[in-house]
């Protein structure tokens, strides 16, 4: 049978402690209601709050709620709709007097309180929260609401452990490729490994988590990890994704990566996850990482051979475009500009020539 739409008081409405956008953190404190509202409180509310000033709640934007045992009793708890219920809230403690924010106080200005809005919240009423996963995993994962990085793995790994789903049966829930699932599973499973470890803050890698999910592409990270052989089985097998004898190589991949008390992280940007993992492929490269105390991604990479092919690239495109100037070059023989930008080029090639120390016969 068709759920129906119900209607309830604000008060009635309990937020989320779940909430993946909350963190890990968050849900590891069991925060009560208040330190719940006070986070949500600046979740950029205005519009929100702007919209139901001038047009009200409607139907078709009700809430889903399941019923949960909160500070001992079965509370209506909102799995999905928790921005719209957080700002119905700051709205209301704007009217009320306890909420002092100008921003919100100029939202309120020369209006009523509208206490149809608090008193008659439209929501769904589900058997558990379970019966929304997929929803969720459609709108916050690969929809158009997405949450961050983190939160998306979290949400994955709960459809894993709690759930558990394997990973086609998440990506037929959610709507994402099952490379992409297992993916974020490994990243998870890593990130709350690398908690356990003494001295390794997880702080900068859940705020840089992408990095660490595109870094899991490249096989030399994998092998460097150890955890080459945790893809293409089951999500029941993976934990501990990292074995006893590679934990110094986390720690170090941490640093190198995310930074650490000391030292500042040597990968800056998600863009640079593919060099780095040329560095970590060559012997070279990692001597040099391991020996200098704050070393640069880019001698790094250029140690290690990395920039090889744009190397080959660069001189292959000068020699092309060269052989392309000269069907025309003797048009403008006496050209005082060509003459002088052909002498800077034939300096640069016999450059090339002793470096190479090619012998022209």
């Amino acid at each position: 049978m068709a759920i129906q739409i119900k209607y309830a008081e604000l008060s009635d409405f309990y937020l989320d402690p779940k909430n993946p956008r909350l963190g890990r953190s968050a849900h590891m404190a069991h925060l009560p209601q208040d330190e719940v509202y006070n986070r949500m409180r600046d979740w950029s509310l205005e519009e929100l709050a702007t919209s139901f000033l001038e047009s009200g709640f409607w139907p078709h934007e009700a809430v889903l709620c399941a019923m949960e045992e909160i500070d001992g009793e079965d509370r209506f708890v909102v799995i999905e709709g928790n921005r719209r219920i957080a700002a119905l809230k700051r709205l209301k403690k704007t009217y009320e007097g306890e909420e002092r924010s100008r921003k919100w106080l100029e939202l309120i200005e020369d209006t009523d309180e509208p206490r149809k809005l608090f008193d008659n919240v439209p929501y769904f009423l589900l058997e558990d929260r379970s019966k929304v996963d997929a929803f969720l995993g459609f709108r916050h994962v690969t929809g158009i609401k997405e949450w961050a990085p983190p939160e998306k793995a979290q949400f994955i790994a709960k459809l894993i452990d709690e759930g558990g789903l394997g990973y086609r049966e998440v990506m037929r829930k959610i709507g994402s490729k099952t490379p992409i699932v297992e993916r974020n599973y490994i990243a998870y499973c890593i990130l709350t490994q690398m908690e356990s470890v003494e001295d390794l803050s997880i702080d900068e890698v859940e705020k840089r988590f992408s990095v660490l999910f595109l870094s899991l592409r490249s096989k030399s990270v994998q092998e460097f990890l150890g955890v080459e052989n945790k893809f293409g089985i089951e999500p029941s097998d993976v934990k501990p994704p990292i074995k006893e004898d590679k934990i110094g190589q986390l720690r170090e991949y941490s640093r190198w990566l995310f930074g650490d008390g000391e030292n500042p992280a040597v990968v800056k940007d998600s863009r640079d996850v593919d060099r780095f993992a040329t560095v970590l492929a060559s012997e070279e490269g990692l001597q040099y990482l391991r020996a200098v105390r704050t070393p640069s991604l880019e001698k790094a990479f250029v140690i290690s051979g990395g920039d090889q092919e744009e190397v080959y690239e660069l001189i292959s495109t000068a020699a092309y475009n060269l052989q392309e100037a000269l069907s025309s070059i003797h048009l403008y023989k006496d050209d005082e500009r060509l003459i002088a930008i052909s002498k800077r080029l034939v300096a640069n090639a016999d450059q090339v020539r002793k470096t190479l120390e090619i012998l022209i016969i």
